[in-house]
């Protein structure tokens, strides 16, 4: 690989060394004991700042540092910025940091200690290394974290299931199927007995750590349906005659996640229990039964009924060809008082049906007050009858809502080419370029004589979303003579305050392929921001060259001095985010341990202002509700990225994550959970949590304004 790591012959052959001792250690997983201490060198405050900043460099050690050899657990004083070194420390407290940091740099060279460290004497390092190994997501580890769900320790096991399942989640094809197997039977046969642990909780119960022994059984259950394997997660949720043996909510998500139609009997009954989490999950599975149809109906129009198992219900009516399922959503569209968000959610599911009596609902709506009401509206009308909807649609004027007008662009690229090619065009000219990028989008779906010249241009556009909605679409085409254009419009995203346009320029020289594109996409490999030099080489080792890897160390954000801060290494108090909008205040405790950079982040970008007047761009009801976007079109951002900090944390309701692209593309915009989202754990930064005004959130609608945050420090609220 490039940049300071290197790979020496010396190195190689430690690390080699190290992996088969490792793998051999770990087949009894003796926990060695606690050596006698040496006094530590370097100060405490020291060393964890080394790790903090290493994790933000992306790297595994300075500069100069001779690599720390991996064949031994036993504690020792680290005496270097090394994280091999640390996560040996004398200290447990900055052995488990090193730990999560080595998983957060995701250098494949930090496995081996991370598998050694799954035998050191402190249960908590040996969790944290359990779960760094998912964060890597190598298939070597499979064998060790299999025999770390024998260790004594039952959050030990629950994070080697965890690490299984997140190993196997990235994983594909062949190499998935041989994973998966067994890794599942491993989980399944340790959490087997887990039935009456998990059995006497109630479905809705969120609380968070509950004892180990039920954290473990958790971890285990998400593992399973990450890794899709319905025999071993039956063998745990399932009793001998068939039915669940809980209604607790990760049950019933386990089994839809997984996809089995075996599962479709256990949910059918689950769908009929107490709770909210448990109902919604299971007829979120059951949509495509006449049962699940039946229930659905009535909980969609039971008023008193929880509103996110009516947002679960409605959707389940949307088959195509439900007549029933239209019937019910006809319905509701006639029920004054309607909020806006179920009203979109009926709209939407209305249109998937394709009932042609749905016709009259979408054209009255087509001149709402609300803009995202139009704009459902459209997308409706469209897919139910085409031919009726452009004959309404051609009489309207231009929409005043630019969202109203890209989305009509959006729709306009799934009909009849012939007649929708010129509107398109004119669309692509629209005066607000958030609306250029989705009309470029669709005219390239229809088709358009001139459409390669249209997309070279579109290279050389002011708006970095039209270069990179061009560029995607021309590496989709695989344009014959574009890479000298895309090579002109990855120089002009350097003067960009944002990455987005480089990046799909790469991507498309990458997909067009060939010698000369392929040199161009290493130029991504030294990017000045972090998430490019990611992104060019994943596209170069999908093309062949497996030793791509990015320049490191990541640029920092930061001088080297503030990671030795007491601001960042002792913070006297939890920040905490206000959250004002006109339905009320929302109250958010930040964190500053497991996620510092991102809070730190997050309380300079509010008290700049920078929140003020934001719209909520995305909010998909039972999901998260999403913010932080300047553009307003899910495009926008700071001007800079900053870096995951995964953690073991879990999504629940409430919790407040880091939108991003891909890996390490956070900056700004920040989304609310509105129930447990156990697919998001372990791969969104998690950095706080609303402790007040939840009932705020779930008032809130799609285009809303956040008024103002403010953020109280323990002694200045501003």
């Amino acid at each position: 690989m490039t940049g300071i790591e290197g790979k020496s012959g010396r190195w190689l052959a430690v690390l080699a060394v190290g992996l088969e001792v490792a793998l051999a250690a770990c087949a009894s997983a003796p926990v060695v004991p606690v050596a006698e201490r040496p006094a530590p060198e370097v100060p405490l405050e020291r060393r964890v700042a080394w790790v903090l900043r290493l994790e933000t460099q992306r790297v595994l050690r300075d500069p100069g540092v001779v690599p720390a050899e991996v064949i031994s657990a036993e504690p020792t004083p680290a005496r270097a910025a090394d994280l091999v070194a640390l996560v040996r420390d004398v200290d447990p407290v900055v052995r488990n940091r090193a730990a999560l940091a080595i998983g957060r740099v995701g250098m494949a060279e930090g496995g081996a200690a991370l598998i050694v460290a799954l035998s050191d004497p402190d249960a908590a390092v040996r969790a944290q290394s359990a779960f760094s190994l998912g964060l890597l997501g190598q298939a070597a580890a499979g064998p060790p974290l299999q025999q770390a769900l024998t260790d004594p320790d039952p959050m030990v096991r629950g994070r080697a299931a965890e690490g299984l399942g997140s190993i196997g989640g990235q994983l594909s094809g062949p190499e998935a199927e041989a994973f998966g197997a067994p890794a599942a039977a491993a989980i399944g046969e340790t959490f087997s007995t887990c039935g009456p642990l998990i059995a006497p909780l109630a479905p809705d119960d969120e609380e968070y750590p509950k004892a180990p022994e039920i954290e473990a059984c958790r971890l285990a259950i998400f593992a399973l349906a990450r890794l899709r394997q319905f025999e071993w997660l039956a063998h745990v949720v399932l009793a001998a005659d068939g039915q669940a043996v809980s209604a607790w909510w990760p049950v019933a998500y386990a089994l839809q996640e997984v996809d089995d139609p075996r599962a479709k009997p256990v949910l059918a009954l689950l769908a009929r229990t107490a709770g909210t989490y448990t109902v919604a999950f299971a007829l979120r599975a059951i949509a495509d039964t006449p049962d699940g149809v039946a229930l659905a109906q009535r909980f969609a129009q039971d008023s008193a009924a929880d509103a996110r198992v009516r947002v679960a219900a409605i959707r389940a009516l949307g088959g195509r060809g439900s007549a029933g399922g239209a019937d019910t959503l006809m319905t509701l569209l006639r029920t004054p008082g309607m909020s806006d968000t179920l009203t979109l959610e009926v709209l939407t599911a209305l249109s998937a049906t394709e009932d042609p009596r749905a016709l009259n609902y979408m054209l009255d709506r087509l001149t709402d007050s609300r803009p995202q009401i139009r704009a459902a509206a459209i997308a409706g009308a469209a897919r139910i009858d085409p031919e009726g909807f452009l004959f309404v649609v051609s009489s309207l004027g231009a929409d005043r809502d630019w969202s109203v007008r890209a989305a009509l662009a959006t729709t306009l690229g799934t009909l009849e080419p012939d007649r929708v090619r010129s509107g398109l065009v004119e669309m692509t000219e629209d005066q607000d370029q958030r609306v250029r990028g989705p009309a470029l989008a669709a005219l390239a779906q229809v088709g358009a004589p001139d459409l390669d010249t249209r997309l070279l241009a579109a290279l050389e556009a002011p708006d970095y979303v039209v270069r990179a909605t061009a560029a995607r679409i021309i590496g989709g085409r695989r344009t014959p003579g574009a890479v000298p254009a895309l090579v002109r419009a990855y120089d002009r995203g350097l003067s960009d305050a944002t990455f987005e346009a480089r990046a799909a320029a790469l991507s498309a020289m990458a997909a067009i392929g060939g010698d000369e594109a392929l040199e161009a996409v290493r130029r991504g490999l030294a990017d000045r921001e972090w998430p490019v030099r990611l992104r060019a080489a994943e596209l170069l080792r999908a093309a062949g060259d497996v030793t791509a890897a990015p320049e490191r160390p990541a640029p920092l954000r930061q001088a080297v001095e503030f990671f030795e801060s007491a601001a960042l290494l002792h913070p006297e108090f939890t920040p905490v985010a206000f959250i004002e909008t006109r339905r009320g205040t929302v109250e958010v405790a930040l964190n500053v341990v497991e996620a510092p950079l991102t809070t730190r982040n997050f309380v300079e970008l509010a008290r700049a202002g920078f929140f003020n007047g934001l719209r909520i761009h995305r909010l998909v009801p039972n999901h998260v509700l999403q913010t932080g976007d300047p553009r307003g079109d899910g495009e926008g951002g700071p001007g800079f990225s900053i870096p995951d900090e995964l953690s073991p944390l879990p999504f629940h309701r409430g919790t407040i994550g880091m939108a991003e692209s891909w890996r390490d593309t956070g900056g700004s915009q920040f989304f609310i959970s509105y129930a447990p989202r156990p697919n998001l754990n372990g791969r969104y930064t998690v950095f706080g949590q609303v402790v007040k005004g939840m009932d705020v959130v779930d008032q809130l609608t799609i285009h809303d304004v956040i008024e103002r945050v403010r953020i109280w420090d323990g002694t200045v609220l501003k």
